[in-house]
Order: structure tokens, then C-alpha cells, then sequence
């Protein structure tokens, strides 16, 4: 790929030969904006963002200080004519949304009386390894198209902003691009995610063309030099990396890159650049650009929908996918078509899950319950240890459970069907076994009743107590009370998440809650999850 667009080598030498100003001319850049750019600083919790414009200082370094009274005058003739000015009406980006209320069953004042500050902080402290039914409702919350918070002002974005990154952070890279898309803003932090976003999936080229024809942004030298290369400028790109290291915008390890990534036959007999363990976006598609390709496997999850396209290897892709899947990022169908893509080429791992699964989808072809029954008692082991129960019971969940299998197969199958989104009509046709202790409390929650269900442990007696609560728990009122019911449902996930791991009666708060304002479906299934896969807790 590097060689498809460094199709010029010797570049770098001929065309440093004029001055600085005709270097800054050719490369758009004038020597007053290249003295005093500011080195760009990150402002986000994501750590990993690229440092591509420079980010405006805060608003009250902007302010315009008010003449001096003692100044002198500079004229004794000039007159002044009255001036009026009025704000330009700029959009809230807290309220662009991708779902519309009516498709997420939420009411339009969701935020209610909450500040955009509170609300940002609870959106960013939400663990990211969330069970499936909550993660679902957090996206819900991420994506819906709502009335800002009454607290919320234009241009501050705080809401915004962190429900992109939480998009971001958990790799939901096509949910953010399409927040972003929506929100219709060139400011200088929604175009920083918008450009590292565009990064990761590859399509930087519009996010290019954006930065060059927009003059409120101010591109930092490394972002310029790379999109210059991208849209075919080579003698520009060149110029402006000379005018950046002349100036001492370039890092020593910055210039190394660039200078290969604009021409790396330049470079074929040095030794490879180290490849960093921390990179942002942009150095990542420059170090791949030059053929030295980073693993993402302990990258932030962004980075693992890049390798989800199609020149990546199937193992690569396929282990992208179950990191993905686990995190709600990916649809349970494109992780079955990477698992089904081919044969496995080997054993153990990764491979072991592919073979697991293909085995299933060929019993289930086959009608032989004998077959299928083997192949679940295989494939469910596999799914534990990999915390991938959830996508593939939404995928074979259904017609697993109508399937005649005893035994341990019966058990796995039960479980399987109400992980998935047909639980209630798998419960409705369930017999329990009755050497399962578990099954008829399983039943019972699916169907949203409880009634004389007795708890065989801790976690069931903390589940069966949220359903047979009969108000708002306490820690939660107050919220609700104040007309902060968004609020509210954040903080109820976060108790979930938290209950989950230890604390039963904050589990047993955000499952009342939930079944108590009419978010069933997601209680049920959130305490489904709970008690089936209890490697959570």
C-alpha cells in the first residue's frame, strides 16, 4: 500500500532547495499562524485521540478585554458610528440524535432538570464491560434523539461530547461517525473525534477535505503533512514537514514517520521505527501506511474495528469481532460470519470456538437432536470462557430451545433461548427439568412473575425481591423527583453493574427501579443475564 502512493522517491531532496517563505507559500501556510500555533493539547477522557488541530484555549482566554480608559487618542476627527450587535443562533449538539423518541420508547425531556456536567460525568464512569441487556440500554440512551438538559447552553456540547466518547471507547465507531455526521459542526472538538474516527475506519479523505476547506480549524503540521500526502500534494506535504521541523512543531519521533510515510524507499536499508504502544489514530494509519501494521489486541477497542476490513487476516478480523461482540459493537450476525467465513485452519482458542459453532450450525441442519445435543454441550463451555454466551444465544438461542435435548443439553438449551430476545415466548414453552434448581426461577423472571418463587441463593433471593417490589427505590427517588429521570436511569446502571460484582441490594435498587418505570424488557433480561452467567459475578 505504501508503494501504491510513495510512487516518487527522491522527492524530499529537490524540493527543499527554495526558501522558507516559498516553502510556507507552496505548503498554505503563512509564517505569522506558523509562529504562533500552539502545540494542540487533548482535552477528552479518551487519552488516545489524535493530536490533529489545535484545540481552542478555554473560552475565558477568549475574552476581549475592554479599551483603556487612560489610552490616548489616536484622532481628534474620527467619528463612531453605533454599531448593534446579536449572537448568531448556534445549534445545542447535546440534542442531535440518531434515534428518534418514538423508535427508543423514551420521552423527549428524558434529561429533564439535569446539568449536562452531571450528566457527562455518570456517562463516563459507567464501567465498560456492562452485561448485554444494560449495554443495549446505554446505547439507547447514547444514540436517542432528545431535548437537551435544561441546564445546557450552545457551544459547550459537555452531553455531546460524552456520548461520543463513550461510543468511541467501547469501539462503536459507525454509531459515532453517524453522531457526529448529524451533528453538522466543524468545531474544533467535534471534528477531532470526526477525523479519528474516520482514521480507524478508513476513510479519512472526507475528513481531509473538510480540514482544508474549513478556516476555523487549525491543523497541527503532522495532521497537514497526511493530508496533503492523501490527496496526491507531495511537493506541499514535503514543504510543510521542512517548515515544521524548521520550526520545532515536529517531534524527533513524528518526523521519523512522516518522513518514511512520504517517501519510504528512501529509508529501505534503515532499520524498521520501533512501533509505539501507545499511538494515536493518526500514527497508526501512517505506521500501516508504511507497512509496519501495530496489533490492536492490547490497543483501546477503537482500534479494533480496523481490523475488521477485508485486507486484515480471518484470525485477525475474527478476534476483533469477539472483542467487539462483547461489548455490543458488533451485530451477533457479522461475528457468525467471521466464525463461518472458512474451516479453521488450526486447534485450540480461537479456532476451537469457530470449530464449536460451525458444529452446531450443522447439527441444527441436520435434525438429528442426538447431534445437536453433543454439539451444545461442546459449544457452551467454549462460550463461557470467552464471555460470548449472549451474541450466539441471540443467534441459535431460539431454535436450540425447541429442540427435544435432555439432560445437560436441556439445561444449556434452556439458557441459551432465554438469552436471547425470544426469552419470553422460549419461557411460555419451557418445561423445567426438575434437577434444575435454577430453571423455574428463570421462568418465572422471563415472564415477569415471581409469585411464590422461592430463592435457592443469594443472587436469586436479590433478583426475585427487585421484582416483587412495589416502588421506586429510595436512592433513586429523589433524582426522579426532580424531574431528572435520565439521570436517574445512568445511575441505575451503573448500580447494576456494581451489584453485579458484589454489592446484591444495588442490583436488587437498579432492577426495582427499571421494572418500576416501565423499562420491563430491559429488567428482565438484564436480570436473566445476571443469573444465568454467573461468571459476572
Amino acid at each position: 500500500m505504501a508503494a501504491d502512493r510513495h510512487a516518487q522517491p527522491g522527492r524530499a531532496r529537490a524540493v527543499c532547495c527554495g526558501g522558507l517563505a516559498i516553502c510556507l507559500l507552496a505548503a498554505g501556510v503563512s509564517v505569522a499562524a506558523a509562529q504562533s500555533e500552539p502545540p494542540a493539547r487533548p482535552l477528552s477522557a479518551i487519552d488516545w485521540l489524535s493530536d490533529s488541530i489545535a484545540l481552542p484555549p478555554p473560552s475565558s482566554d477568549n475574552a476581549i478585554l475592554p479599551p483603556d480608559p487612560n489610552e490616548p487618542a489616536t484622532s481628534t476627527g474620527a467619528s463612531v458610528a453605533e454599531v448593534t450587535m446579536s449572537l448568531l443562533e448556534m445549534p445545542i449538539l447535546d440534542a442531535v440524535g440518531l434515534l428518534p423518541h418514538t423508535a427508543t420508547g423514551l420521552p423527549r425531556d428524558l434529561w429533564g432538570t439535569s446539568r449536562p456536567d452531571d450528566l457527562a460525568r455518570r456517562i463516563a464512569a459507567i464501567e465498560v464491560d456492562l452485561l448485554p441487556a444494560m449495554q443495549d440500554l446505554l446505547h439507547r440512551l447514547l444514540l436517542a434523539e432528545l431535548d437537551p438538559p435544561k441546564g445546557a447552553s450552545a457551544g459547550e456540547d459537555r452531553l455531546f461530547l460524552a456520548r461520543v466518547d463513550r461510543l468511541l471507547t467501547i469501539g462503536a465507531l459507525d454509531q459515532a461517525e453517524a453522531l457526529l455526521a448529524r451533528a453538522g459542526s466543524v468545531n474544533p472538538r467535534v471534528f477531532r473525534r470526526a477525523f479519528d474516527t474516520a482514521l480507524l475506519l478508513g476513510n479519512e479523505d472526507a475528513q481531509c477535505t473538510t480540514l482544508r476547506a474549513t478556516p476555523d480549524l487549525s491543523p497541527t503540521y503532522t495532521a497537514r503533512v497526511f493530508c496533503l500526502a492523501r490527496s496526491g500534494d507531495w511537493d506541499a506535504a514535503v514543504l510543510t514537514l521542512g517548515t515544521g521541523r524548521a520550526l520545532g512543531y515536529i517531534s524527533a519521533e513524528d518526523d521519523a514517520l512522516l518522513a518514511r510515510f512520504l517517501d519510504p524507499d528512501l529509508f529501505e536499508e534503515d532499520p524498521e521505527l520501533e512501533r509505539p504502544d501507545h499511538p494515536s489514530p493518526l500514527v497508526f494509519r501512517m505506521y500501516e501506511a508504511i507497512g509496519l501494521h501495530i496489533n490492536t489486541s492490547t490497543l483501546p477497542l477503537a482500534f479494533a474495528q480496523s481490523d475488521l476490513r477485508a485486507n486484515i487476516g480471518w484470525k485477525a478480523r475474527a478476534e476483533a469481532g469477539e472483542r467487539l461482540a462483547r461489548v455490543g459493537a458488533v451485530t451477533d450476525n457479522q461475528l457468525l460470519g467471521l466464525y463461518s467465513e472458512r474451516k479453521p485452519a488450526a486447534s485450540g482458542g480461537i479456532w476451537d470456538r469457530m470449530m464449536a459453532v460451525q458444529t452446531v450450525e450443522r447439527a441444527l441442519s441436520s435434525g438429528s437432536d442426538d447431534d445437536l445435543a453433543a454439539a451444545v454441550e461442546n459449544l457452551w463451555p467454549r462460550l463461557e470462557e470467552s464471555g460470548l454466551e449472549v451474541p450466539f444465544a441471540q443467534v441459535f438461542g431460539p431454535e436450540v430451545a425447541t429442540r427435544s435435548l435432555g439432560g445437560a443439553a436441556g439445561r444449556i438449551a434452556l439458557r441459551l433461548g432465554l438469552l436471547s430476545d425470544s426469552y419470553e415466548r422460549v419461557a411460555a414453552h419451557a418445561t423445567a427439568d426438575p434437577t434444575d434448581a435454577l430453571a423455574p426461577i428463570l421462568i418465572g423472571v422471563a415472564q415477569g412473575d415471581v409469585t411464590g418463587l422461592s430463592p435457592i441463593d443469594a443472587r436469586s433471593r436479590a433478583v426475585i425481591e427487585a421484582f416483587s417490589a412495589d416502588k421506586i427505590p429510595v436512592r433513586l427517588r429523589s433524582l426522579v423527583d426532580q424531574g431528572r429521570l435520565g439521570e436517574a436511569i445512568l445511575r441505575a446502571v451503573a448500580l447494576f453493574s456494581s451489584g453485579s460484582h458484589g454489592d446484591l441490594d444495588e442490583l436488587t435498587d437498579a432492577l426495582a427501579f427499571l421494572h418500576q418505570i416501565g423499562l420491563e424488557q430491559v429488567a428482565r433480561q438484564a436480570a436473566l443475564e445476571f443469573l444465568i452467567l454467573e461468571r459476572r459475578g
